[in-house]
């Protein structure tokens, strides 16, 4: 009997172990952010394994601050390490950083995260990609913020779709801000290939003022996996402005709410 006990134990300890992958697109993510506020964002993100975050300021501190909040991680119990990408490429438009934290003890980094380069004169900020191991299985996060709806995103999403293709051994997961629903058309190229979004008619990004009990604006964060690969478990969002007396507190944390995915790799 003690034996079935301890091999349910394991059992059920290895299923609710999965991979947790959290995006967040903190807004001007960098010296502007006081020390409460990166203990506030920290204590969002402990729980999960894998952050991906975007709008990491190019200079002003953003490196710095991406290691504070690191630093913070770290005295919560988890040993944590990142990796902040370069500062994207775009001329046209506002460039920024990305970047992955993850917990060491479940997360394994495979060597170095990269900014794709290929589609760097067609995609504004072009995608940082990041190859993590979990449990001797590989698959690659590629983290991606788009540019603004009136400049319509869907003119360098639709690159997306030869991706795989550029990286025909990288198990993907295209994760981060689109500034586009996961109803548009540009996405139909990656559903045909089998990828699927977390999220479907999910808001995420919050209005200036909450009317009628109603607090966010537009669908525009997503991540997208490759179902042949990729079993969903469970996915959400963090409304972390449940926190705050009013949505303009809450804004000084970002104008996107967190937004999760737990997975198996088949």
């Amino acid at each position: 009997m003690k034996q079935i006990i301890l091999f349910l134990f394991l059992f059920t300890t290895s299923l609710f172990s999965q991979p947790k992958l959290l995006s967040w697109n903190l807004e001007n993510f960098g010296s502007s952010k006081s020390n409460t506020e990166i203990t506030f964002i920290a204590n969002t993100l402990r729980e999960y394994d894998i952050v991906a975050i975007q709008e990491v300021v190019a200079g002003d501190g953003g490196a710095q601050t991406v290691a504070k909040l690191a630093d913070e991680l770290n005295r919560k119990g988890a040993k944590w390490d990142y990796t902040i990408s370069e500062p994207t490429s775009s001329s046209a438009y506002k460039t920024e950083r990305y970047a992955f934290l993850w917990k060491t003890s479940k997360i394994k980094k495979i060597g170095r995260a990269w900014l794709e380069k290929k589609y760097h004169l067609e995609i504004d900020r072009e995608p940082y990609f990041c190859t993590f191991e979990y449990e001797n299985k590989q698959f690659t996060v590629a983290n991606f913020h788009a540019i603004t709806k009136k400049m319509q995103p869907e003119t360098e999403i639709k690159y997306f779709k030869f991706l795989p293709e550029e990286y025909p051994n990288l198990n993907l997961i295209f994760v981060g801000d689109f500034n586009c629903p996961q109803s548009h058309t540009v996405f139909n190229p990656l559903k045909k290939m089998g990828y699927q979004s977390i999220l479907v008619n999910q808001k995420t990004s919050l209005k200036q003022k909450c009317e009628y009990d109603t607090c966010l604006a537009s669908e525009f964060d997503n991540m997208f996996y490759n179902s042949s690969k990729i079993a969903r478990l469970n996915s959400g969002v963090l409304p972390f402005y449940k926190n705050f007396n009013s949505l303009k507190e809450a804004r000084v944390i970002s104008d996107h709410i967190p937004i999760w995915f737990e997975f198996s790799l088949n």
